[in-house]
Parts: C-alpha cells; sequence; structure tokens
C-alpha cells in the first residue's frame, strides 16, 4: 500500500438530458481525457455511474446504469491514440460497433476494440459491461498478432473467467498498491489477455506463468482477506472459487514462497495487531478481536501473536 498517495479510483454519476452545463463538465470528467462522446443508449436522457481505477499503465472501467453510449468518433481519432480495449460483456446482450461493424456479445463474451478507429459501446441496466483498456504496444509484446483478432467475439471460458475476476479484484484493490505493485497488476492484466486472443508457445507459457497464475493468486489472496473473520476458512473452499485443485492452490502460495496456511495466519495477526492499536476499539475485549481476526482459539492466538509481535496482545495494546 501507498498511504502518501491517493488511490485513483474515480466514480462519476450523472442523469438527466444530454446537455447543458452539469452534462458538459460530467462528460468532460468521463470521457474528456479519452476522446470519447457520450449520449443515451435509449431514450433521450442518460443515467450511469462510472467507476474508472487506473493501474499503472491501464484504465480499468465499470459502466453501470440504465442508459449511457460511449463514441469515438471519427472526428476525434486525430489525436492519435491508438489504445487497445477489451470489452466484457457481464449480462445482456452488449452491442459493439467498431468502424461500421456491429458486434454483439453475450455474457461472458469479450471483443478486443481498437480506439484508432472509430466505435461506440452502450449499457443499459440489462446489457453491462466492463473494459480494460491498455497500451498497444503492451499487449503487441505479449501477442504479435493480437491486432489479427481485433472485432472477434472472443470466449476462452478458463481465461476469460480469470479476466472477469480479476478485473473485479483489481478495480477496487488495485489503486491502493504502490508504484511497483500496481505495474505488476497491470502486466498480469495484460498477460491475460495475450493468452485470451492466443499466443505462440514461448508467449503463452510466459504469459501463464506470470499473468494467469499472478491473477489466480491474487484472487485467493482477495478471497482471504475478505473472509478473514471466519475461523473455518478453508483452502479448499478457496480454491473451488477460483476453479482450481486444494493441490494447484497450494503450489501457487508456495512459488510465492509461503503457504496457504501461513498466508491466512499472517493476515489475522496484522488485522488483530491493527484492531488492537485502534484507539476507537480500546473498551473491546482481546479475546473479542481475536474472534474478529478469525481465531477461534484464544490461547492458541496469545502464542502465536507473541512470537510474531515479540509482545503479548495486552502489552501492545499497552504501548
Amino acid at each position: 500500500m501507498d498511504p502518501a498517495k491517493a488511490p485513483a479510483i474515480f466514480i462519476h454519476h450523472y442523469a438527466g438530458l444530454p446537455l447543458g452545463p452539469a452534462f458538459e463538465q460530467w462528460r468532460e470528467r468521463t470521457c474528456g481525457r479519452c476522446g470519447l462522446d457520450v449520449g443515451p443508449s435509449r431514450g433521450e436522457t442518460i443515467e450511469s455511474r462510472l467507476q474508472i481505477s487506473l493501474v499503472g499503465n491501464i484504465a480499468l472501467a465499470i459502466p453501470e446504469g440504465a442508459s449511457a453510449r460511449f463514441s469515438r468518433r471519427r472526428e476525434a481519432l486525430s489525436d492519435g491514440c491508438d489504445d487497445l480495449v477489451l470489452i466484457s460483456a457481464q449480462s445482456g446482450r452488449v452491442e459493439v460497433e467498431q468502424d461500421g461493424r456491429t458486434i454483439e456479445l453475450e455474457p461472458s463474451q469479450m471483443v478486443l476494440a481498437d480506439m484508432a478507429v472509430a466505435g461506440t459501446v452502450g449499457h443499459t441496466e440489462q446489457d453491462r459491461f466492463t473494459t480494460i483498456r491498455m497500451p498497444r504496444r503492451a499487449l503487441l509484446d505479449i501477442n504479435p498478432r493480437a491486432e489479427e483478432r481485433l472485432s472477434q467475439v472472443l470466449s476462452d471460458g478458463t481465461v476469460a473467467e480469470t479476466i472477469t475476476r480479476y478485473h473485479a479484484l483489481a478495480a477496487d484493490l488495485a489503486p491502493h498498491l504502490d508504484a511497483v505493485g500496481q505495474r505488476l497488476t497491470a502486466q498480469h492484466m495484460v498477460d491475460l489477455v495475450g493468452l485470451l486472443l492466443g499466443t505462440d508457445a514461448d508467449a503463452g507459457a510466459l504469459a501463464r506463468g506470470r499473468g494467469q497464475a499472478a491473477a489466480r493468486l491474487g484472487l485467493m489472496r482477495g478471497d482471504v482477506m475478505t473472509n478473514l473473520g471466519r475461523n473455518e476458512l478453508s483452502l479448499s473452499e478457496i480454491a473451488s472459487r477460483c476453479g482450481l485443485s486444494p493441490r494447484q492452490a497450494q503450489r501457487l502460495f508456495e512459488q510465492a514462497g509461503t503457504t496457504f496456511t501461513e498466508f491466512v495466519l499472517e493476515q489475522r495477526l496484522l488485522l488483530a495487531r491493527k484492531l488492537l492499536q485502534d484507539p476507537r476499539g480500546r473498551a473491546r475485549k482481546i479475546s473479542d478481536i481475536a474472534h474478529s481476526a478469525g481465531f477461534a482459539d484464544l490461547s492458541y492466538f496469545n502464542r502465536a501473536f507473541r512470537k510474531r509481535f515479540s509482545a503479548t496482545p495486552s502489552d501492545l495494546r499497552e504501548a
């Protein structure tokens, strides 16, 4: 984490007709830097909530709401932007237009769009999508033939599902990381997109080892952090939610220099220390804090805490 730097997560809301100062201000904040225009996807009004998370050299977007269509118009192409955008359908039927051609996406299907050509994509409450915008060069370094897959429906089940889940995790958590963590997360995401498009043997092995493995490990770590307070948390449960066997999951933790049990214990101890040092929780019993951090056995908690921090929970609280 980098506490000195505010996380680059931007959330913009708008509801109303596409005119007037409020609309122009919203459009400039959401689309002005991207060379995009925005209008209704149905009816005459816009209703949209757009979350944009900047992570390293990529941007992750989550648009929601009843009506908005984002367009890359021909008159804007002179800005020279040639980034590539992976559009992933989440629900309903998402229509993507690229240079006059319409591509229809069903849930879990994706398409690689090109910002160097005119195009549009819209959402409603039923038809929802997410996007990953990345530099063209970054993807071509992983897959030199990526441009051959532009405007094609992509639906590799395992990789597509990993991208979807990693997108959800990274959009909320990755902007809080330091510069190195963000750069690695962005690289892992681009690796996954390269795998989705199909790489040659060498690049595929690199992307699988660096991207898919890292993404799955990140998903499992995020799952653990979300469920730390549950003392019955198990490797098989976490692995299952990521589509892995317990042995595969354990191997990923070991490749990162730890085990599932060690990782869970470390995070629970760090959480307990944070709760003990919180002035707002001075009236809480230590047993209650241990339970909140996922420890069912108070004696074990005390021993593990003292071994890790060379102090008892009581000593730390008093200090």
